[in-house]
């Protein structure tokens, strides 16, 4: 069984937006609503790869009650922590201007509600996976994901991790099974830019030095880098495609390889499957299907 959280979940406002204007007022061209949250967009594409698994997620407000109203009618399973205070956040996605998006600051979480999380993470059991992904609302210590690693250490759980900076660096000790920095997150931690493959890989083995069991870069229109625990180095090329909707893409690659390492129990076939499931949804409107990725799949070196 597979377990996702998602501390900062959001109502996701995608936009088209033709010849944007600073100053002006602009009209959308398209707009797509949609359930949002790294750790919600790797509980979707799990599902939709046949892999069993729960996403446990804070919500506050109308904007939380949408959530999850949208989270029920994608069918995955969930668990809602209903916060009394705030609201849940909404971010607006440009799909015209590449990359830009404006993200919304999301509710606090108070101490009673964090321990409703951790009653919920006292049902994971030896080889299941949880997966921390995602920003924290601001009030909560950057320690959060290292915190609930150390709750959980000695039980068999496999942890994949995909954050940044400090909360993805206070993990590593605790050894986490998957991070997935992109490079220019990789980049930031080490004060470098990294613009090539061949650049990445050093930075990469040195977050396996200090305790993570696997590393995934995901560079978008470069491709990926794969170092894993055993010595075993991989460069790969972004699949052929035409770009349509980049969101959720990372959160894709995780769910690809976490689908491919459970069916497999191989961590080439899983990084293959990784970038065959982010390239097939940033190709596709939404979230790709399992038919969308094995066409991709299948175009893998």
């Amino acid at each position: 069984m597979v377990y996702t959280v998602t501390f900062n979940p959001s109502l996701d406002y995608i936009v088209t937006v033709d010849d944007f204007k600073l100053g002006l007022t602009n009209r959308t061209s398209s707009e797509l609503m949609l359930p949002g949250g790294k750790g919600i967009n790797v509980s979707i594409v799990l599902s939709n790869l046949g892999i069993e698994n729960s996403a446990i997620y804070f919500s506050a407000g109308f904007v939380g009650d949408e959530i999850t109203r949208r989270i029920k009618e994608s069918g995955i399973s969930s668990e809602e922590i209903r916060l009394n205070n705030g609201c849940s956040r909404i971010n607006l996605k440009l799909k015209s201007i590449d990359g830009t998006e404006i993200n919304g600051m999301g509710p606090d979480i108070s101490d009673d509600d964090i321990k409703e999380l951790y009653k919920k993470l006292d049902k994971i059991k030896e080889g299941d996976t949880l997966v921390l992904a995602g920003s924290i609302p601001s009030t909560m210590p950057e320690t959060i994901y290292s915190d609930i690693m150390e709750y959980l250490e000695g039980r068999g759980i496999r942890i994949v991790v995909d954050a940044t900076k400090d909360l993805l660096m206070n993990v590593l000790k605790y050894k986490p099974f998957l991070i997935k920095p992109n490079n220019h997150e990789l980049g930031e931690i080490f004060g470098v830019t990294l613009e090539t493959r061949e650049s990445v890989v050093p930075y990469a083995q040195k977050l396996l030095e200090q305790g993570a069991q696997n590393v995934i870069v995901s560079m978008a229109g470069e491709g990926a880098v794969f170092v894993a625990g055993n010595g075993e180095v991989h460069l790969r090329e972004a699949p052929k495609g035409k770009l349509v909707n980049g969101v959720g893409a990372g959160d894709s690659m995780v769910a690809g390889f976490i689908a491919g390492y459970l069916t497999e129990g191989n961590l080439l076939h899983a990084f293959k499957m990784g970038l065959s499931t982010g390239s097939a949804s940033a190709f596709s409107e939404y979230l790709a299907t399992k038919e969308e990725v094995m066409k991709v799949y299948e175009t893998v070196e």
